[in-house]
């Protein structure tokens, strides 16, 4: 059965590769999906029947459990509650690293305990056979185990909290702000060369604390505006969590993907943070989020129009860039959008949207709602291939973004997001916002886009004014 699991596991990890792989572009990612779950079923296939197995009641209720909660989950969930679900989901692989890393820890005990290894379990029985030298070096995996593990956890559940709006988005430390930090963190590391001479569960537990306030203290600094960033950053965490599981395991096919879905989430976050010209540094540190001095006054009166205002200046129109955001997700407007979208192409009018890295609240998010409306996919281009085209643009209109369309990261040095590439949209023609009110959304900062001379409010629910202005547009 050890050379069945092995190849079992070569085979899975290619699977998680290719999957992974075909993420990366719309029309392969329903195959690469497929991939995935063909990889992990594999995978569990083969552990259940692999070398250590037992249980296997035990091990088939708990695997027919958890495909009924995530069934339920997945047909209850909107693509709006999206992000809080992958941060939700995040925090468990959190909590099993910390929980896998206790295991072991008290598994050495036993052992060293024990005047016979026929009583041991599977795992203790292989912990039975190491040398002293790698035992020490058990504990060090375990420890950093339960270190990033628990960091995810509390990290996740206060984005989680954030997304969901169950925690304030404002960035907000305890005062001592990174001093904390660095505290918890020396504290954590005095604690690591502890455990490792001694062994004791001290050690280990005051660890344990310290990495929980890290991860709760550092997204409680992160605002809003950045939670994007947040959400794949802590699936890093998450994928480095699963790697340190592996190591304590003795598995080769967690550490493979552990390592997987932690470089790539590392990559993801590196290139939303050079999209919003922030440090990736900062991020990692939850430095980020919070303005230098007072922002810049917004001068002027929001402009309302209504559907016959838009409709006119469509009809009149040659080019349209459609600027889709987390309103248009909350709304489910996806299918007006793209219906707008058909009925102005069939015209004859250039019609295109532009995506901004950061736009909803998860990587990636508008582009699956726009692929879910059936919207081609040669018209949703990234804010570096449209950003130059405004200026020759008709009409831009704006559907519940705020931040990834605001002039004053150009224009406010002491703006939270000073510094932020943004879609200039307000270098066209006209610029039409698709807005609820004429609050400041969910990172609450203020929009000078909203009172320019060229810019006139469509206020209402985004899918409740498309829905109206499809009934002029033939």
């Amino acid at each position: 059965m050890i050379g069945f699991t092995t190849a079992a596991y070569v085979v899975a990890a290619v699977l998680f590769i290719l999957s992974l792989g075909g993420l990366s572009n719309q029309e392969s990612a329903k195959r690469a999906v497929w991939y995935g779950i063909a990889g992990m079923g594999l995978a569990v296939f083969a552990t259940l029947i692999g070398p250590g197995s037992g249980l296997w009641l035990l091990s088939l209720i708990l695997i027919a459990g958890g495909g009924i909660i995530g069934t339920y989950v997945a047909k209850k969930v909107q693509m709006t509650e999206m992000p809080q679900l992958v941060a939700a989901m995040h925090s468990l692989v959190g909590l099993a690293a910390v929980f896998v890393g206790f295991i072991a820890h008290f598994e050495i005990g036993n052992v060293a305990a024990a005047a016979s290894t026929d009583d041991l379990g599977s795992f203790a029985k292989l912990i039975a056979k190491k040398s002293p030298a790698e035992i020490a070096f058990l504990r060090v995996e375990l420890f950093l185990g339960i270190f990033i593990g628990a960091i995810t956890f509390t990290g996740s559940v206060i984005a989680f909290g954030k997304l969901a709006g169950k925690v304030t988005s404002a960035a907000t430390k305890l005062p001592g702000g990174h001093m904390l930090n660095a505290g918890a963190a020396g504290l954590s590391f005095l604690c690591l060369i502890w455990y490792f001479n001694t062994g004791g569960f001290l050690p280990l537990m005051l660890m344990t604390l310290a990495a929980l306030f890290i991860g709760y203290h550092l997204i409680m600094g992160i605002g809003g505006a950045d939670m994007p960033v947040v959400v794949s950053m802590l699936n890093s965490y998450s994928g480095w969590a699963a790697a340190a599981i592996g190591f304590s395991l003795g598995n080769d096919l967690l550490i493979v993907v552990g390592a997987l879905v932690g470089s790539s989430g590392a990559i993801l976050s590196y290139i939303m943070c050079k999209a919003m010209n922030r440090s990736f540094v900062s991020v990692i540190l939850g430095g980020f989020g919070g303005t230098t001095g007072p922002a810049m006054e917004v001068e002027g009166e929001q402009i309302a129009i209504d559907a016959d205002g838009v409709s006119a200046a469509l009809e009149d129109a040659d080019s349209v860039i459609i600027i889709p955001g987390y309103g248009m997700a909350v709304a489910q407007a996806q299918q007006n959008v793209a219906e707008l979208t058909r009925r102005l192409r069939a015209k004859g009018k250039d019609v295109r949207f532009a995506i901004h890295p950061v736009a909803g609240r998860l990587p990636g998010h508008m582009n699956v709602l726009l692929a879910e409306a059936k919207v081609p996919y040669d018209i949703v281009l990234e804010m570096d291939e449209i950003n130059e085209d405004f200026p020759e643009t008709d009409v831009a209109i704006v559907i519940g973004s705020n931040d990834i369309v605001n002039p004053a990261a150009q224009e406010d040095p002491n703006s939270p997001i000073a510094g932020m590439p943004v879609l200039e949209c307000w270098k066209a023609k006209q610029v039409f916002v698709s807005k609820r009110g004429q609050g400041t959304g969910y990172s609450g900062i203020e929009n000078p886009l909203f009172f320019k001379d060229n810019t006139r409010m469509f206020y209402g629910d985004a899918k409740a004014s498309l829905d109206t202005l499809l009934t002029m547009i033939s």
